[in-house]
């Protein structure tokens, strides 16, 4: 059995220790952000399964037309808008989903609210360009965090938020809204008050059709003129163009971000790699030596189960019987 593993950017997967799961089977690696169509036929028509990392590879009916040997699709994590899941149906092929930690992703978000609200990156590249102390920050302390969504990525970054002696606002689904009010810490009593309040605001929320474009820019130009907006969760959860417009306002009066509406971002001219108000980092959320070693881990033991005739954890069972 073949596998094949497309988009290892960084040339990791090879060494990591769970990599040993699949000493029985052919496995082929590419490490470059290849996305044609003709390129992913010709890359994946001789693979019985594909190993996926998060959302780096779109899968539709387009090419999944083109690839009858396919029988497992094995996702890093859980399947999201990259799968067409009802094309995998259609023609056999079979989700396994794995799971995740909120640890990594929770931690970066903290290193970009810090970074952003210290400015930390220009001053480190003005001090590497011989300038000396060109700018200045803003402490965390006795300033408010608003968390929208209270899962456990934004649980953690709760705890975090008190631990820098800060003040936590809470909005989400009712669910959410309540779990916060049964810990003590504040909801807010509406949306605007919420985008209004926070000097600080992060999304922590999965991608649905409910809660796509759910960020409006009405909603971004009600934040303070200094306030800072985090978007590490999916770049789809706030309306096109809506942020870049309201920074351009000037409320909020700054971003941080790790997702992007098309990913890679390798355009030096992306629109927020243009602005000196806007940090931005390239989909770290989960990229951490000890969560790809999770993430991993499952999805090579899925392939493993699966081809021993025992499918675990699969999204579509209906495609095993096909």
């Amino acid at each position: 059995m073949k596998v094949v593993i497309p988009d290892d950017y960084q040339h990791v997967v090879q060494n990591l220790r769970c990599f040993s799961h699949l000493k029985d089977f052919e496995v082929e690696v590419y490490h470059d952000a290849q996305h044609s169509i003709e390129t992913l036929v010709q890359r994946f028509a001789s693979a019985d399964a594909l190993v996926l990392t998060r959302e780096r590879t779109v899968v539709g009916e387009a090419l999944l037309a083109r690839l009858p040997r396919l029988k497992l699709i094995s996702q890093t994590g859980k399947a999201s808008a990259h799968l067409d899941v009802d094309a995998c149906t259609r023609h056999g092929v079979a989700i396994a989903e794995g799971t995740g930690s909120p640890v990594a992703p929770a931690e970066l978000t903290w290193a970009l609210i810090m970074a952003a609200m210290r400015n930390l990156v220009p001053a480190v590249n003005a001090m590497r360009q011989g300038r000396w102390q060109v700018n200045i920050g803003d402490c965390l302390a006795g300033k408010t965090l608003g968390i929208w969504g209270f899962g456990k990525i934004g649980r953690r970054l709760a705890r975090y938020a008190q631990a820098f002696d800060m003040k936590v606002l809470i909005w989400g689904s009712e669910g959410s809204r309540q779990a916060a009010a049964d810990q003590g810490l504040a909801v807010a009593s509406s949306k605007a008050q919420f985008f209004a309040d926070s000097d600080m605001l992060s999304l922590h929320l999965r991608l649905t059709q409910d809660t796509r474009a759910l960020v409006q820019y009405e909603d971004l130009i009600r934040m303070k003129p200094e306030a800072l907006f985090v978007n590490t969760s999916r770049s789809e959860l706030v309306a096109d163009g809506a942020l870049e417009q309201a920074l351009l306002y000037g409320r909020p009066g700054r971003a941080a971000l790790d997702v992007y509406e098309q990913e890679p971002v390798i355009d030096p001219g992306y629109w927020a790699l243009k602005m000196d108000n806007v940090l931005c980092s390239p989909h770290l959320g989960y990229v951490e030596s000890a969560g790809y070693e999770l993430y991993f881990d499952t999805a090579f033991r899925n392939v493993i189960e699966f081809f021993a005739g025992r499918p675990a954890n699969i999204l579509n069972p209906k495609a095993c019987s096909r």
